[in-house]
């Protein structure tokens, strides 16, 4: 898609390194418990640096949070609806040699995002920088010169943010921000909120409660978090955003092939309980079974803290709980996956239903502990880019409510909580005029964030990892290698760089360069 509104980054794909041969007799071999996206781009990328690497999947199924659910001639997505910065995966595929186009085909979602509020009012984000503008200017009168100083501001951001830092392993604060000269430092705003950062461009509220929502998958609120932050709603509209066809888990199936391609062994249903160790290295890991594997080397795709709390060594759980403990985590959600009789009027692919009370709901979420009486929630109809996800002329429907950590919500009636829940959802829809009467559900299946937690070992029911609040980002975040046991290594949403399907590949690549300098 081609955009007016920004300056492509200077890391796009560079070369190619393909495979050119058997893993040589030096070859260490390597577990990777997990096969999510960030497993899967560790695995290739330790495969290119000559690694014999397996993968073990507990599920049926590779793709972690970005799984399939299959009902009835209907598909979904199970959490990651829509693809962001593409020159992302690009890359992945780039360094091995491949064509990303040829794996994965992508399709525009344009308009990409439509914010609605209670009283109405909608805004809808497009990457093409007319409609962007007129759509701003229905807002906030003379609003060319304030969007685009924001885009430019943010521009720099983002160049900043990934040719300087998230691209690299550091491990302390200097050698971080050692890359970045002092005007670059002074642009990145890390010491202002990410709402006070929107107010030095936009007057209005609605305005910047659209662009401030993004910080509710950051594990923050916009009055909280960090103003570099505004790269979040900067990238989707530089790059804009797509589905892959057959939904994400056609990206998932394109990365997959990749790795089974270069010869990584991929295994699922296969459940690691424990990492084995001795002499504080690691040894193998224990299998549900009982039975033990040797492997020198794991990378742990599981979540940070779940790996810290449930599947180190004995004499290493007592350490890993405490600082699992210790970690703050992004919300849990509650998902609804809904197969409709014919098409749903009045919802594009993806609509975000934000509340009357803004600062209240996200104060409920972060703070208060409870779901919040003004819901926000998103809905995306993929069948709406993508008619193959559901049966002729009817829609596959996705809904996402963000809720506290489980810890946090206590002891809850899970069956109650998500039926009352579905019936605001629907009251909301209805409201504003998307047309989904209840009966015309024909399929349904609701998950909790309890369900999250036992499906994909996500910590304490967090649907996004370890948050970005300030001492969460670059060398405060949990690294991606063990400090206290030689083998192992992290890779996923809850070490570096971050949360996000395009930062857990960039991950991947991150602890392949980590483990090649430890190990060769």
């Amino acid at each position: 898609m081609t955009t007016e509104l920004l300056l492509p980054v200077a890391n796009s794909a560079t070369g190619a390194a393909a495979l050119t041969g058997p893993v040589s007799e030096r070859g260490r071999r390597v577990a990777v418990i997990g096969a999510g996206l960030g497993g899967l781009s560790a695995a290739i990328h330790l495969r290119l640096k000559g690694f014999d690497v397996t993968i073990l999947e507990a599920n049926e199924r590779v793709g972690g949070r970005a799984s399939r659910l299959e009902l009835e001639g209907f598909a979904f997505d199970t959490g990651p609806s829509l693809l962001n910065y593409p020159w992302v995966f690009e890359q992945l595929f780039a360094a091995a040699g491949r064509r990303f186009s040829d794996y994965v085909e992508l399709r525009p979602v344009e308009p990409s995002v439509s914010f609605q509020w209670p009283e109405g009012r909608r805004l809808e984000l497009s990457s093409d920088y007319s409609k962007l503008l007129a759509a701003f200017s229905e807002f906030e009168p003379a609003a060319g010169p304030r969007l685009s100083a924001w885009l430019h501001d943010c521009s720099e951001k983002y160049r900043i943010s990934f040719d300087k830092l998230v691209t690299r392993n550091a491990d302390s604060l200097l050698s971080w921000f050692s890359a970045l000269s002092l005007s670059e430092l002074r642009r990145t705003a890390v010491w202002r909120s990410l709402d006070s950062e929107l107010k030095r461009f936009f007057k209005s509220r609605h305005i910047r409660e659209a662009l401030g929502a993004y910080g509710m998958y950051l594990g923050g609120s916009p009055f909280t978090l960090p103003g570099i932050f505004t790269i979040l709603a900067y990238g989707e509209l530089a790059y804009g955003l797509w589905l892959p066809k057959g939904g994400i888990y056609g990206l998932v199936r394109g990365i997959e092939r990749l790795a089974l391609e270069l010869g990584v062994r991929i295994e699922t249903n296969a459940r690691v309980q424990r990492i084995v160790a001795d002499g504080g290295r690691v040894l193998g890991v224990e299998m549900v079974s009982g039975a033990v594997r040797s492997f020198p080397l794991v990378v742990s795709n599981v979540d940070v803290p779940t790996t810290q709390s449930e599947l180190l060594p004995e004499e290493f759980l007592a350490r890993g709980r405490r600082e699992a403990s210790r970690t703050r985590m992004t919300p849990g959600v509650m998902t609804f996956y809904w197969g409709v009789r014919g098409q749903v009027r009045g919802l594009g692919h993806h609509t975000i239903f934000l509340p009357g009370d803004y600062r209240g709901a996200f104060k409920d979420l972060t703070e208060r502990g409870r779901i919040p009486a003004d819901l926000p929630f998103y809905v995306a109809v993929p069948s709406a880019t993508d008619p193959s996800m559901a049966p002729g002329g009817d829609s596959a429907v996705f809904v996402l409510v963000p809720t506290p950590v489980l810890s946090e919500l206590g002891r809850q009636d899970w069956d109650s909580v998500l039926k009352e829940t579905r019936a605001r959802v629907l009251s909301r829809l209805a409201a504003q005029g998307a047309e989904l009467a209840p009966e015309r559900i024909v399929v349904e299946q609701a998950w909790s964030p309890e369900t999250w937690r036992a499906r994909f070992g996500l910590y304490n029911g967090s649907a996004f990892g370890a948050a970005h609040n300030l001492f969460q980002v670059g060398p405060f975040r949990a690294p991606n290698w063990s400090k206290a046991l030689r083998g192992l290594y992290f890779v996923g949403a809850g070490t570096t760089p971050g949360t996000g399907m395009p930062m857990v590949v960039l991950s991947g690549r991150l602890v392949a360069e980590r483990m090649a300098a430890h190990v060769l």
